[in-house]
């Protein structure tokens, strides 16, 4: 009997290999860089199910050349690199992993918002180059400040798995107060962590760190852009953890 074919654009952990080899038949493409769209366009024609991550520009060209093909499972929470549109006329199946990468998401903003409020990668920078020897200065009381975070107003643009996370964090961590904007007001979360509901551009105005977490939407692309950044605090900071296309850079 013939058993499906599966192609995997990257190297993953061996247990999970072995694990789908038991029922498929498996090709990893096992460089760290992305496999060149010609050499995807070629592999995908024998495939009946295909791995992908978001570097992978998964278009209606290739999905037309696979015919074959019956599923794309995404290794990520987004999918904005897939043509759904196109993937649905072929009758295949999309999927993705929403939920896993919570934790670690969280925990990255949470080291960007510590890093950049303590002002941890100049201290390191200074260190290095022995700046804090040549000038004399490690102990000035204004060296390297930073700011406090405790009592600090943090505002969170999208709050889905991640972006509540990050809230909690900062609200039972931190003892911040925390403002959020979402198209759709979370009462449960109001009600367990205090959070409050604002209008976009208030968050941008209260906060002393904005935190966005919101997908990579036609609706969502630069929708931080100038007009928001003119509205924040003078040492305000941003911290983008979603897809780079949401600000306007």
């Amino acid at each position: 009997m013939v058993r499906p074919k599966v192609f995997i654009t990257r190297e993953l952990f061996d247990n999970v290999i072995r694990r789908i080899s038991e029922y498929y038949d498996v090709e990893v493409w096992d460089r760290y860089q992305a496999p060149p769209h010609e050499v995807l366009l070629n592999k995908v024609k024998e495939a009946d199910a295909l791995v992908s991550l978001l570097s992978d520009k998964i278009d209606c060209g290739l999905l037309s050349s696979a015919p074959k093909l019956r599923i794309v499972a995404q290794l990520a929470v987004g999918f904005d690199n897939i043509d759904l549109g196109c993937a649905t006329r072929h009758g295949i199946y999309v999927t993705n992993t929403p939920g896993v990468l919570t934790e670690a998401t969280a925990e990255f903003t949470w080291a960007l918002i510590l890093s950049t409020a303590r002002r941890v990668v100049e201290g390191d920078i200074f260190v290095r180059f022995g700046e804090w020897w040549r000038l004399k200065t490690a102990w000035h009381p204004k060296m390297l400040l930073g700011i406090e975070l405790r009592g600090k107003t943090l505002g969170i643009v999208g709050l889905g798995r991640i972006g509540k996370r990050v809230a909690e964090i900062g609200v039972k961590g931190f003892g911040m107060r925390v403002l959020y904007y979402d198209l759709r007001r979370d009462l449960e979360a109001e009600r367990e962590l205090g959070v409050e509901f604002r209008e976009l551009e208030e968050v941008f105005k209260e906060s002393d760190v904005v935190s966005v977490h919101v997908p990579l939407t036609p609706e969502t692309r630069w929708l931080v852009g100038e007009g928001l950044l003119r509205l924040m605090k003078k040492n305000a900071i941003l911290i983008n953890t979603s897809r780079g296309g949401v600000v306007d850079t």
